[in-house]
């Protein structure tokens, strides 16, 4: 029985740090998607969320990259 415990409290710690990896990907995705149906209010403030949570990652850098063309007024 202390085996199966152990067993279900390390698959549920897996669990956790699978869905701890976020890196911005799902966000980005939403805000490239807001900014291709024209809501580019919407889709700045996505990628200012981005660039805060994830500054020196991937995503946090092509949400700032994002940000300064959109806010440049070149919308693509």
């Amino acid at each position: 029985m202390r085996r199966v415990i152990l067993l279900v409290l390390m698959l549920w710690a897996l669990g956790f740090a699978g869905c701890s990896g976020d890196n911005g990907k799902q966000l980005f995705e939403t805000a490239q998607f807001e900014e291709k149906q024209h809501n580019l209010e919407h889709a700045k403030q996505l990628y200012e969320e981005i660039a805060k949570k994830y500054p020196g990652g991937d995503y946090g850098k092509k949400a700032e990259e994002r940000l300064a063309t959109l806010k440049g007024g070149n919308g693509k």
